[in-house]
């Protein structure tokens, strides 16, 4: 790489030398940053228009500056675009160009009391604030995908686990509608994000403020941002946006990679409930009868990236003087990976359960009637035995059951029911029905049919 002149760079007057080539790559962020290209030429437009407002540029300046945003915008959309040596950044990289196209005597106006302290800032909050609406209308729409499944799958039971060992009846749509429950509290979650990362740092110049008294809150309605950030340190140095985005990355992550893990463990040969569509499948290159669920274990293994994005970042934030230091450089490509990992985790996602099998005969097929012990101490209950009682008299039948090598707890004779407890009577029989089980559990949040479909409602609503 050849060594640039100082002159050639936005901050070159205070030097004379030349830099180091390879600090010139190490400085150097243009390779990453340039998919901010829409957000700085954004900026920039709006910035202009509050230049022309205190009379520091004409109306034939912004006209021209204006057209020659536009060209530079059709170059970047058309791959076009030229990138030169000394173009260290986006910034840098628009600002030049617009000097080529217009004149650098109206292009060297356009910088009037900005600093690239408040223009990055601008241009990562702009940037965040679109990716994260389009995420969350992908999140909204892989909820959706979630209870529709659910709605549609309502009769299916399967058992419910804890500790990975069964543990009562449930609803499939149940399982659902818990992962749904997930994925929506992450989607508000998204939405009050976005409200924070939607402030104006434009106008605060290198970090004292601006020189001119340019409106700031012109600014900010002309960018869509809900108002300025109200002091100019916090606006030129505030990263806690990212801080939030790359969490928020990394929570939806830990719920996507707990939902294959399930998903996983569920289409394994042990367990047989579902199968992944061969879209999202591979074969071994060794061992032709395997079918792998890649897409899951991928989902699975990414969580770690974004996790790994976030601990970084928060590292190399952690001891930064205020306000801006080139190491808040170091949050794009953290943030840009996390963004894009969680943007094709959530296709993939929607893609595994709208198109995955269910093995409704494997699923009901492992409900085992020790899993309604505790139906058991529930039928005493309603008799009005206290539940500690009824919790140890039900026990007593399991391990009855298991002495005596039943199948269940269900082949109990009456006779020998009443031996362990004289309350038992005929309709003892009415607790082992898996339907009836699931049933009974009416209450909010229950694996009942009304509860479950109750809960795919209120899910829906809160998408909407």
């Amino acid at each position: 790489m050849s060594q640039q002149p100082a002159e050639n760079k936005l901050w070159g007057g205070r030097f004379t030398g030349a830099t180091d080539p390879l600090m010139d790559l190490y400085n150097a962020s243009l390779p990453y940053d340039k998919i901010m290209y829409k957000a700085d030429l954004e900026g920039t437009k709006v910035y202009t228009e509050g230049l022309n407002k205190i009379n520091l540029l004409t109306k034939e300046e912004l006209s021209e500056i204006h057209r020659g945003l536009k060209e530079i915008e059709k170059e970047w959309e058309t791959n076009t675009f030229v990138e030169k040596a000394g173009d260290e950044d986006i910034h840098t990289a628009n600002e030049r160009r617009l000097g080529e196209i217009i004149g650098k005597h109206i292009a060297g106006k356009v910088h009037t009391g900005r600093s690239r302290n408040d223009q990055v800032a601008t241009d990562m909050r702009i940037y965040v604030r679109e990716r994260l609406t389009q995420l969350l209308q992908f999140l909204s729409e892989f909820v959706k995908t979630i209870l529709k499944r659910a709605e549609q799958e309502i009769d299916v039971l399967m058992p419910g686990y804890t500790h990975l060992q069964r543990a009562q009846p449930i609803r499939w749509s149940h399982w659902l509608s818990m992962y749904a429950t997930y994925f929506t509290e992450d989607f508000k979650r998204g939405k009050q994000i976005l409200q924070r990362v939607n402030q104006s740092p434009l106008g605060s110049g290198a970090l004292a403020g601006h020189p001119y008294g340019i409106d700031r809150e012109f600014l900010a309605q002309g960018l869509g941002f809900e108002a300025p950030i109200g002091n100019s340190l916090t606006a030129v140095s505030d990263r806690d946006f990212v801080v939030e985005t790359l969490f928020w990355s990394s929570l939806f992550m830990n719920h996507i990679s707990r939902f294959s893990e399930d998903l996983i463990i569920y289409s394994t040969a042990e367990f047989g409930f579902i199968q992944c569509a061969d879209a999202y499948s591979t074969g071994s290159s060794l061992m032709p009868q395997k079918k792998n669920p890649d897409s899951l274990e991928l989902l699975r293994g990414k969580s770690g990236r974004v996790f790994g994005s976030l601990a970084g970042f928060m590292m190399s934030l952690k001891s930064i003087p205020s306000t801006y230091n080139k190491d808040m450089q170091e949050d794009k490509e953290p943030l840009f990976d996390a963004l894009t990992t969680v943007e094709h985790s959530i296709l993939i996602a929607t893609g595994v359960i709208s198109t995955l099998s269910i093995n409704r005969e494997r699923m009901e097929g492992a409900l085992t009637m020790d899993m309604l012990a505790t139906d058991l101490a529930d039928y005493l209950v309603r008799k009005g035995v206290p539940f500690r009682e009824t919790h140890h008299i039900s026990g007593e039948c399991v391990r009855a059951a298991e002495e005596l090598k039943l199948s269940g707890i269900d082949q109990l004779t009456l006779e020998q029911f009443k031996n362990i407890d004289e309350r038992f009577n005929e309709d003892v029989k009415d607790v082992f029905d898996f339907e009836a089980s699931v049933e009974r559990r009416t209450a909010t949040g229950g694996a009942a049919k009304s509860a479950v479909l109750k809960q795919l409602k209120n899910l829906d609503s809160q998408l909407n």
